[in-house]
């Protein structure tokens, strides 16, 4: 089973499920788990070739999505909020095994394939030469020219102790025209369904509303004010007002 981090008790409201990104881990969403937890439990996870999680030969979503569906048979039917490739899989999640899904929420992502390419950012990584580093921050120089926050973002995921990416870069790298697509799911989702998205992100645009309708009935958008496609990290609070205010309802 993926691994887990467990926010907060058990209680008579639905757990959320909290479902991160590409080159993420379930430490990303660690604030707005804590906060949310204070009244329900938090199941935030490591995806499959990612953080602590087990490494797979393939990264696709219908295999991610068997992947939370072994995590809510564990735990039960909850709510699921999932951001980028983590929204992307919990949409194939709901349509698939929708008894599993409470409520929907998707951060800043479409069920439409984009044209943006992360292969340079991987490369960039696979640079690091991790037998010859000591700090992050000599990491960082061996990336080379990102932007410091990317940088640190994906430093998250090096382990300076082992020497090794918590990601599967290979797989990953492979795997990438599938990750940036979406597939063909038949099915359409009836429960409610929050498409949250950043104000100043271009991920979801009103072009992408019919695709979303056409498979979730029950859909709605919000966007998060000065937010981009890191809306949780961003802004943590406006977010976890949205969440709760949805889940709540």
């Amino acid at each position: 089973m993926l691994n887990t981090i467990l926010t907060g008790e058990p209680s008579d409201r639905p757990p959320l499920l909290i479902v991160h990104g590409l080159f993420g881990s379930a430490r990303n969403w660690g604030v707005i788990a804590r906060r949310i937890g204070t009244d329900r439990q938090v199941i935030s996870v490591d995806m499959r070739n990612h953080g602590d999680s087990h490494w797979t030969e393939s990264h696709d979503y219908f295999g991610m999505a068997e992947d939370l569906a072994e995590v809510l048979e564990h735990h039960g039917t909850a709510d699921v909020l999932g951001h980028s490739m983590g929204g992307k899989a919990s949409m194939v999640l709901a349509l698939t095994r929708p008894a599993l899904v409470r409520r929907l929420i998707v951060a800043d992502i479409a069920p439409v394939a984009y044209g943006h390419d992360q292969i340079d950012n991987i490369r960039k990584m696979k640079q690091v030469d991790l037998e010859k580093i000591a700090s992050r921050s000599e990491a960082a120089e061996m990336m080379g020219d990102l932007e410091a926050a990317t940088a640190a973002f994906f430093l998250q995921s090096l382990d300076l102790q082992e020497k090794r990416w918590k990601l599967n870069l290979d797989v990953l790298e492979r795997d990438m025209e599938t990750i940036l697509g979406f597939p063909e799911v038949s099915g359409r989702f009836d429960g409610p369904a929050l498409f949250l998205s950043g104000a100043n992100s271009s991920y979801v645009t009103p072009e992408h509303h019919a695709a979303i309708e056409a498979l979730f009935a029950q859909a709605r958008f919000e966007e998060i004010a000065g937010a981009g496609h890191w809306l949780h990290a961003e802004k943590p609070r406006e977010v976890e007002a949205a969440v709760r205010g949805f889940i709540e309802g």
